[in-house]
């Protein structure tokens, strides 16, 4: 058998890649639908769920890069002539849906991909070549822009299988010419036919069905910005020190990879004299837990085994700042989930006239607050959370 096709049949290169992509999607879209599907309430079950996340993001990888050389393998080769070219229509319709087909091979994968590289969370890519993408950055409505644009392109390209396999029987059963022979190792005695005739009809129609279902998808809001839970954003507080920028960021070790995150949504109540020595104010933080946003596991963390956001919205700090010798400590509780813990927080303070700008970072145990209980794994979970602080406040 050739390697290269010829004008009345395709070579052995081509039935490799052929048959190699079916296999890989064979696999690919039932592990992506039994991943979606699985619990992960436990470190066993999380420890799973990530196993076959991984695989299914493994294989779509190499489904991409298939199809890549798939397509420039058959830009090169001459296309067999359609056994039915005397059904002109018949024709037409299955060169848009091979080109449907060749295009959503690449942008299926490549928007889990973007989806992957611009979120953090559990589940790597199993390669040796990170898990980021050149250009990609970590920005959730991008991964969210992505997470939709694959569930889209996704279910255009099973359409476009179904529609081929469809294709194919018929043709095998109904028709009994000899195209799926064609497409098999062996020989197909095929007859002969006339040589295929390129246009560009075809790939424009694909792009077509690919601009309408995008923008049929934005009109009814499948690209639209949303929140993990409806919530009332937190009063403003009044306070002797204005907040008017900064950060509250968390950190925290999921599967072997750190998952960042932050609060789009707090409060702070601060009375402060940089002239003072010892007690020199107090600070009342209010955070509204719902507002968090962290990778691919906000949702997970927004759940009744973590900070269950629905029966607890807020997180509360209330200490007193301790000035020592240009060393600055917030000395108070920290309230999540109901548990209240000691917390001493020590900080960095630039005061220029009327503007103070602090910075610090704490280190704290999810246990104390029962978060993640049943996460009695630290390889599933890390214990440690890193929060980091940035507040610039006017008097």
């Amino acid at each position: 058998m050739p390697a290269a096709n010829t004008a009345q049949t395709y070579g052995s290169v081509t039935k490799t890649f052929h048959w190699l992509t079916a296999l890989l999607i064979l696999a690919l879209v039932p592990l992506g639908l039994v991943a979606n599907w699985l619990p992960y309430e436990t470190d066993a079950e999380l420890a799973l769920k990530a196993q076959v996340f991984s695989v299914h993001k493994t294989l779509g990888v190499m489904v991409f890069f298939v199809a890549l050389a798939r397509i420039a393998w058959a830009l090169t080769q001459p296309k067999p002539g359609d056994l039915n070219h005397d059904h002109k229509v018949q024709s037409a319709l299955a060169a848009v849906v091979h080109w449907v087909l060749y295009i959503s091979l690449v942008a299926v994968p490549l928007s889990g991909w973007v989806h992957h590289a611009a979120t953090a969370g559990f589940a790597p890519i199993w390669w040796p070549f990170g898990q980021g993408l050149p250009f990609v950055p970590l920005n959730e409505t991008l991964a969210e822009s992505a997470a939709a644009l694959h569930w889209l392109f996704s279910k255009i390209m099973i359409a476009s299988i179904l529609l081929h396999v469809v294709g194919a029987l018929k043709h095998h059963l109904i028709d009994k010419d000899a195209t799926l022979r064609r497409m098999w190792f062996g020989k197909a005695d095929a007859p002969l036919v006339p040589a295929h005739r390129g246009s560009l009809a075809a790939p424009v129609g694909a792009v077509v069905i690919f601009a309408l279902a995008t923008g049929g998808a934005a009109a009814a809001g499948l690209f639209r910005e949303h929140d993990s839970m409806p919530r009332e954003a937190l009063a403003s507080v009044a306070s002797e020190w204005t907040v008017t920028e900064g950060e509250i960021g968390i950190s925290v070790i999921q599967m072997g990879s750190a998952v960042q995150g932050s609060f789009a949504d707090w409060t702070a109540a601060i009375s402060f004299d940089p002239a003072v020595t010892g007690a020199a104010g107090e600070v009342t933080t209010t955070i509204a837990i719902p507002s968090l946003t962290l990778g691919s596991v906000t949702s997970q963390a927004m759940g009744a085994d973590f900070f269950d956001s629905a029966t607890y919205p807020t997180a509360t700090f209330t200490g007193t700042i301790i000035a020592d010798a240009g060393a600055y400590t917030a000395d108070g509780v920290l309230v999540i989930k109901g548990a209240e813990v000691p917390v001493s927080f020590p900080f960095d303070l630039l005061v220029d006239g009327d503007t103070a700008e602090m910075n610090g970072t704490v280190t704290l145990d999810r246990r104390d607050f029962a978060i993640g209980a049943s996460m009695a794994d630290e390889g599933s979970l890390g214990f440690a959370v890193e929060v980091v602080l940035r507040v610039v406040a006017q008097r």
